[in-house]
């Protein structure tokens, strides 16, 4: 554990191994915490707050570009820990992973040099001020990616912090650990406790003198780190589920919109909350579009991580790969049409979590394939006939995270993107922005990550009244 400064043993004896993806072989064991280790490192944090929460925003942009300019010169490093904690692609590693996880901290280090923690309406003064100590609960798909988005803006902000990564891919945030000491972060504005979900992360939602709780994760533990966290009314936010769309409207170049939307929903092998896994398609261009999305797919290299050639690793781990087995089985059985993929591990791969991309056509959208988060290497194409059909469909889910609209008429895909209920909407596969605010409607949670509106979710709004004197009182 990282607690008050110092690497700290654990007060339990509960350990865990690290299972490489690729091998189905242990490659590390960690300490999982205890209740508590969090006690510790919640009283840890506590005690640095009121120091913390008033340094300089010069002194906190100093830190944040330190350990900036740390995740880049140890780039490497990170790419390879992630490859192995979870299987991601090395060459995807080092090119997605590992950069625009670095990028979470410069963004949070440029909003808040140009951020307006005082403004006023009138003889009213509105402080933005830190919320607190934050609990942050991070997933194992993106393993530091995920860690920056909460960590950048909530030091930005001037909280403090403990952090409980996954202990399913937990070695990368033991390494972002050893960049933030050796960054020099003060004893106690940053804490890690590795443990369970049941365990550490309870503890923390639970935990009294914890202000905020933020987690990124699953519908489910969403809903169980929110009942935890009422009885103590914290501010909860949540980076949930998804089943995203990706509406190809009538005039779309299908050429250009299919394959970058099956890279789309399969990049990461498919383990993004976001991915875009319902196709939804011109019912007049379906055979078209199963052609060239099978010719896309076949593109893909399935095999070792650690090799330069391979596009797409395992699935992360043995339940993740249960699942998306489980669900190839369902969408069959449904009578869906296998365009490509199928059940079992691609040919010549007897062992470790790898998966066949697999997509399925003349999806129904309430067949459970289009309902339910997979979260592998899954897309279903669905067909429509009218454009209203396919905004009702995509808007027709539980979830609202992301969304994609393809186009050649800016203003009909623009007017599309306006009425499909989701916290971020992509127009024509644009370039990823470490500023545009993400989240979800519905069941994908609430709360914004990323740019202006992630810093705001670290920041309580104080009104002071009277602040500045009115020039008719002080004639009076």
């Amino acid at each position: 554990m990282f607690i008050d400064g110092e690497w700290v043993l654990p007060q339990g004896q509960a350990r865990a191994s690290v299972i490489d993806p690729s091998t189905e072989e242990p490659v590390a064991e960690i300490a999982l915490g205890t209740a508590q280790d969090v006690d510790a490192a919640v009283a840890a944090a506590r005690r640095a707050f009121a120091a913390w929460s008033v340094s300089s925003v010069q002194s906190r942009i100093l830190l944040l570009d330190r350990v900036h300019t740390l995740i880049l010169e140890r780039a490497e490093s990170f790419a390879q820990v992630i490859s192995q904690e979870m299987g991601a692609a090395i060459g995807f590693a080092r090119s997605t992973q590992v950069p625009v996880a670095a990028q979470h901290i410069r963004v949070a280090r440029d909003n808040l040099a140009s951020y307006p923690f005082l403004t006023h309406r009138g003889d009213v003064a509105i402080m933005r001020e830190a919320i607190g100590v934050c609990g942050l609960i991070t997933p194992w798909n993106w393993p530091l990616y995920q860690i920056t988005a909460k960590v950048g803006p909530a030091l930005a902000a001037g909280c403090t912090l403990v952090l409980k990564p996954s202990e399913l891919s937990p070695l990368s945030a033991l390494l972002f650990a050893q960049v933030m000491q050796d960054a020099g972060i003060p004893p106690g504005v940053f804490n890690l406790v590795s443990g369970t979900g049941p365990e550490v992360g309870a503890a923390l939602s639970a935990h009294p003198d914890v202000d905020m709780i933020s987690i990124t994760g699953s519908t489910r533990a969403g809903v169980l780190v929110a009942q935890a966290a009422a009885p103590t009314v914290k501010r909860v936010a949540q980076e949930l589920g998804g089943k995203s769309p990706n509406v190809i409207l009538p005039d779309a170049d299908l050429a250009r919109a299919v394959p970058a939307g099956v890279a789309a929903a399969l990049r990461n092998v498919g383990q993004s909350c976001s991915a875009p896994t319902r196709m939804i398609v011109p019912r007049e261009h379906l055979q078209e579009v199963e052609r060239i999305a099978h010719e896309a797919a076949s593109g893909f290299v399935v095999g070792d991580p650690r090799s330069e050639q391979t596009t797409h690793g395992p699935v992360a781990n043995r339940a993740q790969f249960n699942r998306v087995q489980e669900m190839i089985g369902i969408g069959i059985a449904e009578g869906a049409r296998l365009v490509c993929g199928g059940p079992g591990r691609p040919e010549a791969l007897s062992r470790g979590f790898y998966c066949r991309p697999t997509i399925f056509s003349a999806v129904h959208p309430r067949m459970q394939i289009a309902q339910e988060e997979i979260f592998g290497p899954v897309l279903a194409i669905i067909p429509y006939d009218s454009v209203d059909e396919a905004v009702e469909i995509a808007n027709d889910t539980v979830y609202g995270l992301g969304a994609h609209v393809q186009g050649q008429d800016l203003a009909a895909a623009r007017a599309v993107a306006a009425r499909i209920r989701s916290g971020q909407v992509h127009i024509n596969y644009p370039a990823w922005s470490p500023h545009a605010p993400f989240g979800g409607y519905k069941r994908s949670g609430n709360g914004r990550e990323y740019g202006i509106e992630g810093l705001e979710e670290y920041l309580e709004t104080k009104a002071i009244l009277g602040f500045q004197e009115s020039s008719e009182s002080v004639q009076a």
